[in-house]
Order: C-alpha cells, then structure tokens, then sequence
C-alpha cells in the first residue's frame, strides 16, 4: 500500500489541492486557496519527478509565489474594501422587478426579483398593477418596499 503511493504521489497532491478548495470555500480570504494552487502545481511535477523532497520544496515555493503574487491581486479585484458596499438583502435596495400579483392600496401582493418572489408594498402604501416594473425603495425583514420605474 505504501508502495503503491510511492509511486502516485500526485494523487495525494491532488487530493491536498481539493481538500484546500473546500477549506477556501468557508474562508473567502484567499489564502488557503494559494496552497491548493501550490499542491496543483506540486502534483504535476510530481508526475515526472519521483523525488518525495523535490516535490515538498516545489510545493513550499509555489505557494509562497502564490502568496505573494496571486492573492494580492484576487483580494483587489474581488474583495474591494468600499465601506459602502452593501451586501445581502440590504443589496437589494435600487433592484428592479416586476409585480407578479397586484399590489392592493395599503395592502401586499409580490414582485418577482431574478427569480426570487418577494411579498411587497408600495410606497406611501400605494397601490400597483400586475405587470408593472417596480424599483425596491427599502427592505423591512422579508417585505420589501417598491415604487414604479419611471
């Protein structure tokens, strides 16, 4: 048995590679990510290279080059440090859709946003007819708030 992943270490690099995505998944800070790049790499010259010493040292250095050069570069562009950036349902607000069920004059009826359905109420508790797009105005627990598009 032994033998056997002697003779495939590129499996277990590969295996450590995966292994790191799914760590990177709960984390999002990209670090872990430059191992699983470093064990990728690793993997391929471990198919050419038997050396069990070779292939530590190719792993410890592509994932510091990763460190380095790669994740400063993904935290730029896809963590972007705006201290306005809304995120979740406060994104929502400025969203466009469109009534699916009339909404009543102080009542509820509901807007289809990219696939979602949401229970909404107009503004000022206005009434709005089935089919007219909306714009959301505010978000109050699961109700939003929505006024026509002009």
């Amino acid at each position: 048995m032994i033998e056997y992943f002697q003779q495939n270490l590129w499996q277990l690099w590969t295996l450590i590679g995966v292994i790191c995505l799914i760590l990177e998944l709960t984390s999002g800070d990209f670090f872990i990510m430059c191992f699983s790049i470093g064990a990728f790499i690793t993997a391929i010259v471990a198919a050419f290279v038997p050396s069990f010493t070779v292939q530590v040292i190719v792993f410890a250095v592509a994932s510091l080059l990763c460190l380095l050069f790669v994740r400063p570069v993904a935290l730029k562009y896809l963590h972007r440090k705006d201290p306005n950036r809304q995120s979740n349902v406060d994104a929502m607000v400025g969203r466009t859709g469109v009534v699916t069920d009339a909404i009543k004059d102080n009542g509820y009826g509901r807007v289809k946003i990219d696939g979602d359905s949401w229970k909404a109420c107009g503004i000022d508790n206005m009434a709005i007819d089935k089919g007219t797009k909306v714009e959301v105005t505010a978000i109050e627990s699961i109700i939003i708030t929505v006024k026509p598009c002009e």
